[in-house]
């Protein structure tokens, strides 16, 4: 009857709009809002985007996981580990007592055929294995099966081991799958159809059913093989309308909300039973230049730039729940990221250095910008800073299409935007992104490097990049990573962040447990005070 009971519950809270006043959620149920547009399956090495992320983080066990909080390695399937000293290789030794939600123990043949299955099929996940060096052809070879309980994953190519493993901490690409029972219903598909609405992992939950666009429910594994969650099952609602969840939250119907907007944020705040929590994330708000513009080519121009955005008006007004002053294009919680230069809107200064570079009136430019709300507002205060020098910049205003499009075809003068990489706590994972080009040739074609997008190549830089990447001496690679970040403020590279991306959630005040960041989030120690 108490199941009965709990699941007649749970149906009720699907079913109700969020205007129905309910007292509260079931105390071992949890409700949480998010936006499930982008969620198109849940097969892990087909999903695209981090709301699929957040479903199968409890779900699907990685190799390893990151700390939430310190954001350090620590131990998942694998109960350890060791890097060899070549830094070429990494063995892993499987956690005896870890099991699938089949009862099938987790072996490392299971762990093999699902480093290899994005790969072979060629799908979404596998981008992020190719991008350290993994093909169809060298991926057998490169995850080896020594013995039941231990798989030694070699590198194709000369990387930082960690690095690698940080990679392997993200659902998708490191998703460890039952290969026994995938093998059962696939059919010439490693199991893709029948993986797009069931699950084969080793998670606190597994996956009872979902529906596009309006629900998944998770249902408690009871077998689980770390501590049991206190949750018997979470339902996840959509509610992609920032005031939905607003208002759910407000009447009890809503455990956590994960898209709400600032002004639902701000309201939230003032509701005592309720909790507003702000983390940094991936990536950063910036201003970026093209250097195919003679005049922005100029290293003085772009010193000018960095003063001539004011960052604390931008981040004090414009960026709560979105960002945070930061203007070094490192995340702050990654290994050996600096501290932020100090920057200030200085007019006076940037209209020396305009002068300098032959531009004492200024010059007219483009500053384009997709049309949402805290970019349009950041651009549109770039602009009044900007023409306080003598820079008369027209915004461009469009859809994430056509501002990133106008980039990734070089075809732009100015650009407010987000982006960087990050999700991974290293340097490299920002320094790809935003400044390292290894062909500045329109043919190149390498769109996902923002240092081509903006035309900026700097061969030192890039093989200082390289060097730091493969240093095996942590203390040696700290520094040198610092000394890449020094030399980027000396070479005024053609990103300048003015906001750390960060992200918001709320909760109700007697839920504990929660983990904002949708990359780690998992519900498996939430628990409620009630």
């Amino acid at each position: 009857m108490k199941h009965l009971l709990a699941s007649a519950a749970l149906g009720a809270l699907l079913l109700a709009p969020a205007s129905v006043t309910m007292a509260e959620t079931p105390d071992d149920q949890l409700v949480v809002g998010f936006n499930m547009n982008n969620v198109l399956t849940l097969d892990p090495a087909a999903i695209t985007g981090a709301d699929a992320v957040q479903i199968l983080n409890n779900v699907y066990d990685t190799i390893v996981r990151l700390d939430p909080q310190t954001r350090e390695l620590i131990p998942s399937v694998a109960e350890s580990w060791e890097i060899s000293e070549d830094n070429r290789s990494i063995t892993f030794h499987i956690d005896p007592d870890a099991t699938f939600a089949s009862g099938n123990p987790v072996t490392a043949e299971d762990v093999a055929y699902s480093l290899r299955r994005p790969i072979q099929l060629n799908l979404a996940q596998s981008t992020w294995l190719v991008s350290r060096g993994y093909t169809a052809d060298n991926i057998e070879e490169m995850t080896e099966v020594v013995d039941n309980k231990t798989l030694r994953l070699h590198l194709p190519q000369p990387d930082d081991p960690r690095l690698v493993m940080m990679t392997l901490t993200i659902n998708g690409p490191g998703s460890i799958l039952d290969k026994t029972l995938v093998e059962e219903h696939a059919e010439d598909d490693m199991g893709t159809a029948w993986l797009t609405n069931n699950s084969a992992g080793s998670g606190a939950f597994t996956l009872n059913q979902w529906r596009a666009n309006e629900f998944v429910i998770l249902t408690r594994n009871e077998d689980y093989w770390g501590d049991a969650p206190e949750m018997a099952r979470v339902l996840m609602r959509h509610l992609p309308e920032s005031q939905s969840q607003r208002l759910a939250l407000e009447q009890g119907d809503l455990d956590i909300g994960y898209s709400l907007a600032a002004a639902d944020l701000r309201a939230l705040e003032e509701n005592e039973d309720i909790i507003v929590e702000t983390v940094p994330s991936a990536g950063f708000y910036y201003l970026a230049v093209s250097m195919k513009n003679e005049i922005l080519a100029d290293k003085k121009v772009r010193e000018a730039l960095r003063y001539l955005i004011d960052y604390d008006g931008i981040n004090d007004a414009i960026m709560p729940y979105f960002g945070t002053k930061r203007q070094v294009p490192i995340n702050s919680y990654a290994f050996a990221a600096a501290e932020d230069p100090g920057y200030e809107l200085d007019v006076e200064r940037a209209k020396e250095l305009l002068a300098e570079a032959g531009y004492p009136d200024g010059f007219d430019t483009t500053l384009r910008v997709i049309s949402t709300q805290q970019f349009i507002d950041s651009a549109t205060a770039i602009q009044a800073t900007l023409k306080q020098a003598g820079i008369n910049a027209e915004i461009i205003t469009g859809d994430g299409g056509q501002i990133y499009g106008a980039m990734r075809s070089r075809e732009f003068d100015l650009l407010v935007g987000r982006g960087g990489g990050g999700v991974s706590p290293h340097p490299d994972s920002n320094l790809r992104a935003v400044v390292y080009n290894p062909d500045n040739s329109d043919d190149a074609g390498l769109t996902n490097y923002q240092g081509w997008r903006t035309s900026f190549y700097d061969e030192e830089l890039n093989g200082m990049i390289e060097d730091a990447l493969v240093e095996g001496d942590v203390e040696t690679q700290r520094q040198m990573y610092s000394d890449i970040q020094n030399y980027m403020q000396d070479a005024v590279i053609s990103i300048q962040p003015f906001s750390e991306r960060v992200v918001t959630a709320a909760f109700q005040s007697d839920v504990d447990g929660v983990i904002v960041d949708v990359w780690s989030s998992r519900f498996e120690d939430v628990t409620k005070d009630r």
